[in-house]
């Protein structure tokens, strides 16, 4: 008998991080179309539950109104989809700036918290969101700049975090803190730990794993200091640093990516040298994604997951529009919660 949980959602931002209209980008994939493609994946009668979703434009302006929310709320439970885990806004250019920065880089910083717990209670009090988390980073691409004083500088992320936390705990909602190699502060496993614990409040703030990034994280690509492989590993080698990782991580682990990874990094406009995913079955995938995903969801209910999702930000357009890349993606998703869901 199949599992009913967790619930298996699609993200929207692959629709938008890395398009633009700079040269060498694609244009954004519009909010109702990456609906349409979520919605109409279909593996043997099993479909996606739900969306993950940033809250920026052009799928979603940070500062609209309840009634143009609830409208959007509408569309994606007319698509008979729930919300899950949302995005901030944390980012330069955004509404946020850097969590290592200034005090008014921090306020940015906060009030993209605030405007993200804002359209939680609008989707929370509609119906169409009942479970997830809210999504943060250190919004900083400087790891060589956090390197200058490491300690300082992990020293005031974690205090923009923990002010962050409290706005979140205020409004009834938990924030995961993307672990991503191209985040200071966060771009290894060990100072993602180190930063986790220096916030030091686990039942608000927790880490979030995405597969694609986490993979790197292993290979120690920004941290060489802290690699757990090298190149040429075998599967015993494999498995024992993943065990060793999501042993250290899991407990923190609040919000869960399913992800492909080809060990190498990506990039486009200004989201660069990051975790490049894959399609589901990209025969260059590093990752057994079924396996793998067993280390990361062991005791998932009880850390409070009730969905996992799956991320393919950085897809090209042509592959984002292509109905059977969803239907593949679904598919692998179905295997995960079947093999290690509850």
């Amino acid at each position: 008998m199949s599992n009913a949980a967790p619930k298996l959602h699609n993200a929207m931002w692959p629709g938008l991080v890395g398009k633009g209209d700079e040269e060498g980008q694609e244009p954004p994939i519009s909010l109702e179309r990456m609906l349409e493609l979520t919605a109409n994946a279909e593996v043997n009668g099993q479909k996606f539950d739900g969306i993950d979703y940033f809250l920026f434009l052009p799928h979603t302006d940070p500062d609209a109104s309840d009634d143009e929310l609830r409208r959007i709320a509408d569309l994606i439970a007319g698509h008979n989809l729930k919300v899950g885990s949302l995005v901030a806004p944390v980012w330069p250019g955004t509404v946020g700036d850097s969590a290592m920065g200034d005090d008014e880089a921090q306020g940015k910083f906060l009030t993209a918290v605030e405007k993200a717990c804002r359209i939680a209670k609008v989707f929370n009090e509609h119906g169409v969101r009942e479970y997830g988390v809210i999504r943060i980073d250190s919004a900083e691409f400087g790891v060589e700049k956090w390197k200058e004083n490491a300690a300082e500088n992990t020293a005031r992320i974690a205090d923009t975090f923990r002010k962050a936390a409290k706005i979140a705990a205020d409004n009834g909602e938990r924030l995961a803190a993307e672990g991503e190699i191209c985040w200071a502060g966060m771009h290894s496993w060990k100072d993602m730990l180190d930063l986790l614990e220096a916030v030091g409040m686990p039942e608000t703030l927790g880490f979030q794993a995405d597969m694609a990034h986490t993979y790197l994280y292993l290979m120690g690509y920004n941290a060489p200091e802290h690699a757990l492989l090298q190149d040429g590993y075998d599967d015993a080698a494999f498995y024992a640093a993943y065990k060793e990782m999501t042993d250290k991580l899991r407990p923190w682990t609040i919000d869960f990516h399913v992800a492909q990874n080809d060990g190498e990094v990506h990039g486009a406009g200004s989201h660069d040298k990051t975790g490049k995913h894959c399609p589901a079955d990209d025969p260059n995938g590093k990752l057994d994604i079924v396996e793998c995903s067993k280390y990361w969801l062991e005791g998932a209910a009880d850390r409070g997951i009730k969905h996992i999702c799956w991320d393919g930000c950085m897809f090209p357009n042509a592959m984002l529009e292509n109905q059977e890349t969803w239907n593949t993606i679904l598919d692998v998703m179905i295997k995960v919660r079947d093999q290690h869901g509850w």
